[in-house]
């Protein structure tokens, strides 16, 4: 068994979820039970499953539950794309935040591959 605490990937997640907490709330009232939502629970899956995967007793069980964070960090991504895409949060901010998502995709992949090889 893993400690998730340890874990700079599980770190950077942490990070991230309170970044979109801090973002979204910029979007609209009217998205509180749609976007909102979704963008706060694909990211809270993030460290969470990260967390998960860590109790497992195999490297193959912990790389699955990584490659589900890896899904939910794909997930946000795309939510907040179109939040962008309909204006809900300035340019610099979404730019700032995609570009800390993409980093910790390519370290969760690669976390995945030492976990599976």
């Amino acid at each position: 068994m893993r400690n998730f605490r340890e874990l700079e990937v599980w770190k950077d997640a942490r990070k991230l979820v309170k970044e979109v907490y801090l973002i979204t709330k910029l979007l609209p009232k009217t998205e509180t039970y749609g976007l909102t939502q979704q963008i706060q629970r694909s990211a809270v899956s993030i460290p969470a499953n990260i967390a998960e995967g860590c109790g497992k007793n195999s490297n193959r069980d912990f790389a699955r539950f990584l490659q589900i964070s890896l899904g939910s960090i794909y997930e946000l991504e795309t939510h907040l794309i179109l939040c962008n895409d309909l204006g809900f949060i300035p340019s610099k901010e979404f730019k700032a935040l995609v570009k800390a998502i993409q980093l910790l995709q390519k370290r969760l992949t690669a976390l995945i591959k030492y976990n599976t090889t």
